[in-house]
């Protein structure tokens, strides 16, 4: 865990970094010039950023791109996302044996705010900042980054769930999330998701486990493959919805013209999500 609140803390450092880059895209800036803008000496920034991406600042910077984004789109897009869809696997070139069995909610627990359900909640840290997660007894209800106070995080999650009953605590369901986000190789058995949302949304959100770690799909995409090719808005408001940061992949989800758009838990974060996968997967950033 002490390596990992570690990766928390530097991810925040990371964050200002890409926030940085992004507004300066046009000028490219170098090391040194961004070390500068963290208050910090270009080695030990260098050496910061390569602990927490596993690159270099200057490798990792080209996938935040949206050149490398369109590439992921044009070349991508109709090949490895459709196979992986089509044959019914969670993803293929994933890091990981990760498998996520999603379950909704009955129509009485959708309707009532979780009345009757018990939900345990922890804090954790991951590569990517804090996170509060929540689970029932048959799988994972919530994961939400947060940034702030433990007890807002907790008040939202309340909000959430106004009519369960809400109890500090880990159990095995939360664990695998936990072992996934520490090791990115979690337990091969099966991730269990229970879900409150429309058969709609359920739809979407079990569309986007099929984007493989290092991919992209668009609204349109994600339309086209649940056979709702004029619904990209109404995908849009889903992907907005997903109750389950990073393990149901709503980062993957990108503009047709190859822009990240925004993020339920911040544009920046997205941004640091979708560069570190594709530089896990070894894809060169505009290659041809």
């Amino acid at each position: 865990m002490r390596k990992y609140v570690s990766m928390s803390t530097n991810y925040e450092k990371i964050a200002g970094a890409i926030e940085f880059v992004s507004r300066n895209a046009q000028e490219q800036p170098e090391l040194e010039t961004i070390a500068a803008a963290m208050h910090t000496s270009p080695f030990h920034f260098q050496r910061l950023f390569t602990e927490w991406a596993g690159v270099s600042p200057k490798k990792f910077l080209q996938y935040l791109t949206v050149e490398h984004a369109k590439h992921l789109l044009a070349e991508k897009q109709h090949t490895v996302f459709d196979a992986a869809y089509e044959t019914g696997l969670s993803g293929t070139g994933r890091l990981h044996d990760l498998f996520v069995n999603i379950e909704g909610m009955t129509p009485g627990e959708y309707r009532n705010g979780g009345e009757g359900l018990a939900i345990q909640y922890s804090i954790q840290q991951s590569r990517f900042g804090q996170y509060i997660i929540a689970s029932t007894s048959k799988g994972i209800s919530n994961l939400s980054f947060f940034e702030g106070s433990t007890a807002s995080a907790v008040a939202a999650l309340k909000e959430y769930w106004p009519n369960a009953k809400l109890v500090a605590g880990t159990d095995i369901n939360q664990q695998k999330v936990i072992d996934f986000f520490e090791h990115n190789a979690g337990d091969s058995s099966a991730i269990k998701l229970h879900l409150k949302g429309s058969p709609f949304q359920l739809k979407v959100w079990h569309a986007l486990l099929h984007i493989p770690q290092g991919d992209v799909s668009t609204y349109g995409g994600i339309a086209q493959h649940i056979n709702q090719p004029s619904a990209s808005r109404a995908v849009g408001t889903a992907i907005g919805n997903n109750p389950v940061g990073y393990i149901i992949p709503c980062h993957r989800v990108i503009k047709s013209i190859g822009e990240t758009g925004g993020y339920r838990w911040g544009s920046t974060r997205k941004k640091a999500m979708l560069a570190w996968e594709a530089s896990k997967t070894g894809v060169d950033v505009l290659e041809g």
